[in-house]
């Protein structure tokens, strides 16, 4: 029973972090900046879960509760670049070009919230996910300096939402870890100006 407990203890954690954080793309709070997290690709395009998390950018953009949203995925191999096809997809869908920030190491998601606060300097964040990995994201991004909101998209649930869904159990203790001890990223680098920048553009580039 105490192993139980003990398995247990991380997602407890994950769900009284976020309590309270959670919104829709309706009734968000204006926000700045909003983070997408990538979800994978197929044939180099975003992935049906990715691009759901797009489309609620891309929706929060056009009702203007956020400014600049910073997409963060893996581009860890030359032919694999998360970034440039989640900003490809949200350009072709009325989001200018301007307003998008790309953070191509966002190799896993405690390594995204971190970039986000020490590279690109977001202070304050709504992170657009699935439902299933919101509450991760909103935790961690607290733990890495980063206040911000979660919004869930919904998605059919098949088996690709209950093996993401199940997987969260696991990856709870590894966010527990992170929040703990704090890992650099895999990689850091030096203070990038993007989202500031386009903060302060017209976004019509």
């Amino acid at each position: 029973m105490l192993a139980c407990v003990l398995a247990l203890l991380p997602a407890t954690w994950l769900f009284v972090s976020a309590d309270g954080r959670l919104r829709t793309t309706a009734d968000v709070p204006r926000t700045p900046v909003a983070m997408v997290f990538g979800a994978g690709l197929w044939n180099g395009e975003p992935s049906p879960y990715l691009a759901h998390r797009l489309d609620a950018a891309a929706e929060l953009y056009h009702a203007g509760r956020i400014e600049v949203v910073l997409v963060t995925g893996d581009n860890s191999r030359e032919e694999y670049d998360e970034p440039d096809a989640m900003r490809a997809y949200l350009t072709a869908h009325g989001v200018p070009d301007g307003r998008i920030v790309s953070d191509y190491a966002g190799f896993d998601t405690w390594d995204s919230c971190v970039r986000a606060k020490k590279i690109f300097g977001v202070d304050r964040a709504v992170l657009i996910s699935q439902g299933f990995h919101i509450r991760r994201a909103v935790a961690l991004c607290d733990a890495a300096g980063v206040t911000s909101y979660g919004v869930g998209v919904d998605d059919r649930h098949d088996v690709t939402w209950y093996y993401g869904a199940a997987r969260e159990l696991v990856a709870a203790g590894k966010a527990a870890w992170d929040a703990v001890f704090r890992p650099e990223p895999r990689f850091l680098g030096p203070r990038e100006a993007g989202v500031s920048e386009a903060l302060a553009s017209d976004g019509a580039r």
